[in-house]
Formats: structure tokens, C-alpha cells, sequence
């Protein structure tokens, strides 16, 4: 990884003499020095180079010196290293040698790399290279700005709707572009701030973004821009663009601001001609800013935009409308009332159908897929009246603004209500939740989508070519992905179209690949309770339904929708209390409709859940007799690490025990997210939601004590998923993980780097910090025991409290995201069932013989229901136990790790650097 573009560097000296001969050397590099203290300080002095990167070096009796390298070592593979570009490298080289600096010489007839130790033995590269270096290992290398040359300097603005998360993407676009050597303004109030020039284009630097991972909205503001829509307003804006040497622009907004910013891209070339033609610029000046980049990201509360799966600020929005329609769910319970509830979404349905799924509405109206029949009306009250026909209290109709039936006419809110009130006699109300859904803090998966397109836009930049398509960043199969942002932009029209032509199966192909499983997983579930999904009597099962391990989010709502599907289609489900141990007692009933209704907002399990394995634990006798007595022909378990040891010990003990010989599927559910195969485990969205709600308070409280650092502990076992990606989104300081272990090494790294942030801050208004620990990395090295370090280690610098957050991390309410994972893999597994049982039902049946016990022997029967990418998927648990490391409890490889280098990266590592 390359860092650049440093502003300062802060050394430590130890004595006098290394304080001495370190200003020598660098002012051999060609630093000059500056005056910094009005009282001269002769401990600290001021270096700079050119305009650009300077030094201050500290003299400190406290300081420890730097472990200096091996001479036998290739320097170039260190961790750290400096890197300067030098005009007259051949002088240098003679001015070095006269202060006897132990070198290593890596030069190629193409290039000098001289490798260099400065006194405090801080490794220097020197190389006459003008260019931006490229690192020639995985050691990071921070490169400082060049005595020549040109710096890329990009613009990044946001445009349209403000969308959760887009203060996100600023803070990520300005801190990696410093890291790459690149000089990023902030262009404020959109589009008008491009036009408009002078203070609207602010420069950034590091300490500008702090703190707004937390904040909605967009700080750098967004507006309407009619100049901009006419080329002279384009004009002006490319000469605002030019003059300051910006030649790339990172846009976040909707398909509107996307197009007109490659708009301007297409025409930059003319642009810049004219300017050049009336003289508003010199022909230097259009020679060197000939081509603009544009990079854009998709900031949508609809997630509306094709060819990705899910844009900036969806998420947070339908955060936001599940809690108000479980707000309203109380109220309409308790009165019996029924609520029409209005939601955003245009030409795009996304987010009325996941809230529907999110909190078991009863009927939802979409644009892509309007009721197929020509009496809408009197479907949705058939659907009404057959719930509160099975006892319900409340009725929950939630409709997209631009919601249509089959003919293109709208659907509105207000029909809605009449239609209700005058057919049925319901109490019925109209919540219009408008603005309110763009609201509030980002949710934990809009921080972490904003930030890795944030730093793939940067990327996309500093890679592009005159003739590289300007690229849309987005999300397909859980990966981070470039595409051509007109084709995107263009697919995305073909939405309207399709509506507008009625052609409403191209809409729906148009969406990401789970919208349609979805919508049919939701009618499946909650509309089509008519029986009319049914299976021949022959191919009904008796399904038992099981929790195990600690309770997560998303548990009752796998429940609920396991109960209601095999309803549908005629299969008896039956729940078993408290995990194995009441399977072996037989604590089992069956469930009901109404029995489940509600369950999909209610955390924790609702039918008890335990950590007891079969065949460890449990005796595996009295859970094969119970099986059998009870007729069980399926088991789903919803559970963690425990459950897939469950089922491993249930799939091996199949040639003992015949009644074993059933489909069984495990559906992931654990705030860890350890359970291999599976990127998501139910629980693991609500439990980020939490430590990330616990963390911005603390941080809160942090920023309030200004010089304060917070050792926060979460859970996760053995796993670092939840410090790595919590402390990601929450702007952590760095992360204690178990795949990397603590000691006194990286606990001293660790305080240098604190004490350098605070040394750099401004003494009335320093920062307070935090740190994430997972609670088992050591057993050494505990939470107090780091805290304590980092107290002892800050002197007066800065102070340091702990923080538990405990089982506050499974969460109160499920969240939108894991309610919904609950409800696809849910109806997946009834599916999965269905299909491995078939053909012993049919045979049966046919032959005229009894139902066998024996449904399947099949090593592909008993499997882990997860989630990979967009897809669900069913791995035989045979298939996973060679990548499974079971001494720790979680995959042998994580997807998740690749985030955890970009904490440091974020966190200042290289930017402040401090050597003792």
C-alpha cells in the first residue's frame, strides 16, 4: 500500500545529539528552516520543503529510540518507510555519504532507489523519480510531495437528494486521496458551487472530516443548479475548475447528477477551447487540464439505479420507515385501526417492498409490479378481511409514492384509506412519511458501502486514461465494482420505459437479482394465505423449527416466515422450545398463523434457544426417539457456531440412527458472524447497529473530553468481524483482533501513534478517540489492562477510559436488513425441504406404501443456508468442514479482512507519524 501526500511529520528525539544530527540530515535533503515558536524553542524545530511536506522534530528525554533495521535485511520489505523524490539526487547522494548514513542501494538502469537511514533510524528512499511511486512490496511506503511535477488534484461534490452516508464518502475520498499525493476540495452546494467558484471550492486537508462519519445528510451541502444546465454555466464552471488545477471529479448524487456531470465531461474539450479562445485561461493552462475525469457514486435513498445491487443511503431509509410503521403498529393495534403508510420510491419499489417484508405488512403496491387484476380493490380487501378473519387487530397497507395499477394509473394514499374505511368499516388512517426517511445518523451498512466506493472512486480516478469510460462504483455480489456509468444510467431509464410501455417483466428483470425472489418470498408469506399455494396431500411435511446458541436478531422473523410459507403450502410446522435439550424432552407444538404474527420486529427468541449439541450434551437417543415419535420429516435450525456443530454431529450419525435420515438445513444466526458458508449470519447487521449506536455515543463523550481515548469491548469470540467492521464505519483509532493478537510491539506502535495525533491537535479543541478490542483476542491483554497502558504510556497528553458494551450488542429490534435475510433464507429452506423429499413422498405414494422414515441419506441434504454475494445458497456441511477451523469457531478465511488495513489507512497511520 502506498500512502501520500503527507502535510507534516512529527520525529521524536531521545537526546540532543540525535536531535542535532537529524536536523543536519534532512536539511542535506533539501529542507529548510522555518520559524515556528515566537520564544525560539531550541527543543523544537521546523523543516520544510519547498511548499510543500515539512518536519517538526521534538527533543524528548521520555522518547525510546527506533529499533534500527538490520543491515543483512532488504530495507525495502520494512513496514514503514519515507519516500523523496530529489531533483539533483547525485548531490544528495555526495552529502550523505559525508555524514556516513548507512545505505542499500536498489537502482536499475531505469531508476535510483537509494535506501537510507536517517539518524533515528527512520528508513528513507530517494529516488529521481518525479512520478508517483509505485511499492514495490506490502510494506507502506509515504511519499511526500515533489520538488516537481504535477499533483492530481480532485474535486468531490454531492448532487441531487442528500442520502445518508454521503458525508461518508467525502471523508473517505478526502483521506485516501491524501494517502495517494492527491490535493481534494470539497466543492460546496453541489453543482451552483462548481459555477460559482471562490470560497464554494474548499481545499481539505486531513482534520476537515473528522467526525462526519456519524453525521446525515451531506455537510458539504447539495442544490438545484439551473446555470449549470446551460453551457455558459458549464463554462464558467470548467474556467472555476482549471484555475484551481482540478481535472477530476468524484460526484455522489442520483442518475440526474450522473449524467450532467458526464455531460460536462463530454464536452470539457470545447469547453476548454473556448476558455483558451477568449483568453479566461493561458494555453499552459489547457494543455495541462485537456481531459476531465469523472467518477460517479450512486447516493439514493430509492436504490433506484441499475447495474447495482444497493445504493448510498437506502439502507439508512428504510431504517428509518421500519421504525415508524413499527411505531404505528402499536397505535393501530391498540385501537384495531388500520394505516395506509406513503412511502419514497418514484419508478422504483425497492424500498416499500422491504419494509412490507420488514414489518409484515399486509398488502404493498409497487410501480415494477402492480396487481395483476382489473378489481385491485377488492383483492387487497379479500387479503385484509382473511387476516382479520384469523384474529388480527391491525392492518398495515404501505404504498409506494409512485405506486401504479395494471393500467398506469396511480395508486394514492388517500383511495387507499376510502377504500378501507368504506368497503370494510376499518378505522383508517394516512401516514405520509416524506422527508423523514432521508433522516437521521447513516446506519452502520451505509457508512461501510459509502467508505469502500468512497476509496474505489479515488482509485478509479488515479487509474483512469483519456479514453477510459467514466465509471459508476457499485455494489454486485457483495464486491465493490466499477460499470460504465452511462449504460447504467441508461438501464436505469429503461425502468420508466418498461413501466410506461406496461411492459412490467422488463422492469422487474431491470432490478438487482433478489428483488423478484423477494417480492415472491413476500407474497409467498403474508398475501397468498389461501391455500392457494398448496401441495398434494401426499408431499405435506411435519417441519420442526429449532433455535440454538445465543439469541440474534432475525431469529423469530426466520421463524415467523418458516411457519407462515409451510402454512401455505400445507406442512405442519412445529416448534421445539429451548433448543436440543427440549427436542430430547419433547417440549414441541404446533404453530399457528396468528401464533407467529408480529414476530418479525421482536429480537432475541421467542421460542428459547440454549447452547446444549446433540451428542455432546445431549443424548442423541432421546433426540432421534423424539424425531421419531414426532413424526419429524425436516428440522431447520436457526443458530451460530453451536447449531453447525449440531448438525455436523447429526449428519455423522446418520448410519446409526435411520430417523436422522431427513433434510436439515441451518440458517446462520449469530452476532459473530463465524458460521461458515455465509457472508451475512442473521444478527450480525442489528448487533453493528448497535455497537455502532453505543460507539458514536462514546465518541460523543470522547470529543466532550477532549483528550480522552476509549478502549471499547465487543463480542465476537474468535472472530474479529465485529471490530474490524464496527471499527471501520465508527472512525476507530485501530482495532484489537484475534487474527492478529496484541503485544507490548504493537501496544507501544499504538500509544506512538496517539501521542502523535494528540501533539498534532490543537490544545482547546483535541480530539477524543476510540478503540475497538474483540473480547477474546487476549487473555492478557485485557480491556482494563490496555486502557491502563495507554493512561500510564499518555502522561498528560491524553487519559484513557473502557467501555463493555455487553449483550447490548445483540440489539432490541432486528434490523430492516436482518429481518429480511431471515425471510429469503427462511422460505429457501421450506423450498430445500420440499425438494429433498420429494421423491421418497412420491414413491411412497405411488407404490401405496407407508411414509418411510427415511426421506433422504443424501450428504447434500444436510447443509448451511447462506448468502453468497446476491445469491442464497446450500452448502453440505461435509463440504465445509475442511475449511472450517472449529478450534476457533469460524471460516479459515474471512471476506470481511480485506476492510482491516483500511482502518489504519483512515485512521491516520503514516499521515501522523511519530518516531521515538
Amino acid at each position: 500500500m502506498l500512502a501520500q501526500g503527507l502535510s507534516h511529520i512529527i520525529f521524536n528525539a531521545s537526546n540532543k545529539e540525535d536531535f542535532e544530527r537529524t536536523l543536519i540530515f534532512y536539511k542535506s535533503l533539501g529542507f529548510k528552516s522555518i520559524t515556528d515558536s515566537p520564544e525560539e524553542d531550541t527543543r523544537v524545530a521546523w523543516l520544510k520543503l519547498a511548499s510543500t511536506v515539512s518536519i517538526k522534530v521534538i527533543l524528548t528525554a521520555s522518547a525510546i529510540p527506533q529499533r534500527k533495521p538490520a543491515g543483512d535485511t532488504d530495507w525495502s520489505l520494512e513496514e514503514h518507510a519515507l519516500a523523496f523524490s530529489i531533483n539533483n539526487i547525485d548531490a544528495v547522494k555526495s552529502k550523505l555519504k559525508e555524514l556516513d548514513a548507512p545505505d542499500q542501494d536498489h537502482s536499475d538502469k531505469n531508476s535510483t532507489k537509494l535506501y537510507v537511514l536517517d539518524p533515528l533510524n527512520n528508513i528513507i528512499l530517494l529516488t529521481n523519480k518525479p512520478a508517483i511511486l509505485k511499492a514495490t512490496s506490502a510494506a507502506a511506503a509515504v511519499e511526500t510531495a515533489t520538488a516537481s511535477g504535477k499533483r492530481q488534484k480532485i474535486a468531490v461534490l454531492t448532487s441531487g437528494g442528500d442520502a445518508p452516508g454521503m458525508n461518508a464518502v467525502v471523508r473517505a475520498v478526502v483521506r485516501y486521496g491524501i494517502t495517494k499525493g492527491c490535493d481534494i476540495f470539497a466543492v460546496y452546494e453541489g453543482y451552483q458551487g462548481l459555477v460559482d467558484g471562490g470560497d464554494l471550492l474548499k481545499k481539505m486537508d486531513w482534520k476537515s472530516v473528522r467526525g462526519w462519519l456519524a453525521v446525515g445528510g451531506t455537510t458539504i451541502g447539495t442544490a438545484r443548479c439551473m446555470p449549470f444546465k446551460t453551457r455558459e454555466g458549464r463554462l464558467k464552471a470548467a474556467e472555476n475548475l482549471v484555475l484551481n488545477g482540478i481535472d477530476a471529479l468524484i460526484v455522489c448524487g442520483g442518475d440526474g447528477s450522473l449524467t450532467g456531470a458526464d455531460l460536462f465531461r463530454n464536452e470539457w474539450g470545447g469547453l476548454v477551447d473556448e476558455l483558451l479562445k477568449t483568453k479566461r485561461i493561458s494555453q499552459e493552462q489547457a494543455n495541462a487540464y485537456h481531459v476531465l475525469t469523472i467518477v460517479g457514486l450512486v447516493g439514493s435513498i430509492d436504490n433506484d439505479m441499475s447495474s447495482t445491487d444497493i445504493t448510498i443511503g437506502a439502507v439508512t431509509s428504510l431504517h428509518r420507515i421500519c421504525e415508524s410503521v413499527d411505531a404505528v403498529s402499536t397505535t393501530a393495534l391498540s385501537h384495531s385501526r388500520a394505516f395506509v403508510i406513503e412511502v419514497m420510491g418514484r419508478h422504483c419499489g425497492w424500498l416499500a417492498l422491504m419494509a412490507g417484508i420488514a414489518t409484515g405488512a399486509d398488502f404493498v403496491f409497487i410501480p415494477e409490479k402492480p396487481p395483476k387484476e382489473e378489481d385491485w380493490e377488492s383483492l387487497m380487501c379479500s387479503v385484509v378481511e382473511r387476516h382479520r378473519h384469523l384474529g388480527k387487530r391491525k392492518t398495515v397497507v404501505i404504498v409506494a409514492e409512485g405506486a401504479i395499477d395494471k393500467n398506469l394509473n396511480p395508486i394514492k394514499a388517500d383511495y387507499l384509506k376510502d377504500i378501507l374505511t368504506d368497503r370494510l368499516g376499518l378505522d383508517t388512517r394516512v401516514t405520509i412519511l416524506g422527508h423523514t426517511q432521508r433522516g437521521g445518523a447513516p446506519a452502520f451498512f451505509d457508512r461501510l458501502l459509502a467508505t469502500t466506493q468512497g476509496l474505489e472512486a479515488v482509485d478509479a480516478v488515479l487509474e483512469a486514461t483519456a479514453d477510459t469510460p467514466s465509471p459508476m462504483i457499485g455494489m454486485t455480489d457483495n464486491k465493490i465494482t466499477r460499470f460504465p456509468l452511462m449504460k447504467a444510467v441508461a438501464l436505469t431509464h429503461e425502468v420508466a420505459e418498461a413501466i410506461s410501455k406496461k411492459n412490467f417483466a422488463r422492469a422487474m428483470e431491470l432490478r438487482d437479482p433478489q428483488f423478484a425472489e423477494e417480492y415472491e418470498a413476500y407474497h409467498a408469506t403474508t398475501i397468498l394465505d389461501d391455500c392457494s399455494l398448496g401441495l398434494p396431500a401426499h408431499q405435506q411435511l411435519r417441519i420442526a423449527i429449532i433455535h440454538m446458541g445465543a439469541p440474534a436478531g432475525g431469529m423469530n422473523a426466520a421463524t415467523r416466515t418458516a411457519v407462515r410459507y409451510c402454512l401455505n403450502r400445507g406442512h405442519t410446522p412445529i416448534a421445539v422450545n429451548n433448543g436440543f435439550a427440549g427436542l430430547a424432552r419433547g417440549s414441541m407444538s404446533e404453530m399457528t398463523w396468528m401464533g407467529v404474527d408480529g414476530w418479525t420486529a421482536l429480537g432475541g427468541s421467542e421460542l428459547g434457544t440454549n447452547r446444549a449439541v446433540p451428542g455432546e450434551d445431549i443424548d442423541m437417543g432421546m433426540v432421534t426417539y423424539q424425531i421419531q415419535k414426532n413424526n419429524i420429516q425436516a428440522l431447520m435450525i436457526v443458530g451460530g457456531f453451536e447449531a453447525f456443530v449440531a448438525i455436523e454431529k447429526l449428519e455423522a450419525s446418520r448410519d446409526q440412527y435411520p430417523s436422522l435420515r431427513i433434510p436439515i438445513t441451518l440458517i446462520p444466526a449469530t452476532i459473530s458472524n463465524n458460521v461458515p458458508g455465509t457472508d451475512y449470519s442473521l444478527g450480525s447487521d442489528t448487533s453493528l447497529n448497535a455497537i455502532v449506536n453505543s460507539c458514536d455515543a462514546i465518541v460523543q463523550s470522547a470529543q466532550s473530553s477532549r483528550r480522552r481515548v476509549f478502549v471499547v469491548e465487543v463480542m465476537g469470540g474468535r472472530s474479529g468481524y465485529l471490530a474490524v467492521e464496527g471499527g471501520l464505519v465508527v472512525g476507530a483509532n485501530t482495532v484489537y483482533i484475534p487474527e492478529e493478537g496484541i503485544n507490548l510491539g504493537r501496544l507501544q506502535s499504538d500509544v506512538e501513534h496517539l501521542r502523535a495525533m494528540y501533539t498534532d491537535d490543537d490544545p482547546d479543541k483535541s480530539e477524543g478517540r476510540i478503540i475497538l478490542r474483540t473480547e477474546d483476542v487476549s487473555k492478557t491483554y485485557t480491556t482494563e489492562v490496555i486502557s491502563d497502558i495507554l493512561k500510564e504510556e499518555g502522561d498528560e497528553m491524553f487519559d484513557s477510559r473502557t467501555a463493555v458494551l455487553g449483550h447490548i450488542q445483540q440489539g432490541v429490534t432486528p434490523s430492516p436488513l436482518d429481518r429480511i435475510r431471515a425471510t429469503r433464507l427462511a422460505t429457501r429452506s421450506i423450498q430445500f425441504f420440499e425438494e429433498h423429499t420429494a421423491e421418497a413422498l412420491d414413491k411412497a405414494h405411488e407404490s401405496g406404501s407407508p411414509v418411510p422414515i427415511e426421506l433422504t441419506n443424501s450428504k447434500a441434504s444436510v447443509t448451511v443456508a447462506g448468502i453468497s454475494g446476491s445469491a442464497a445458497i446450500f452448502t453440505p456441511v461435509t463440504d465445509l468442514l475442511p475449511i472450517t477451523d472449529m478450534k476457533n469457531r469460524k471460516p479459515r478465511n474471512a471476506w470481511w479482512a480485506e476492510h482491516r488495513p483500511i482502518i489504519d489507512m483512515l485512521a491516520g497511520r503514516g499521515h501522523f507519524k511519530i518516531e521515538k
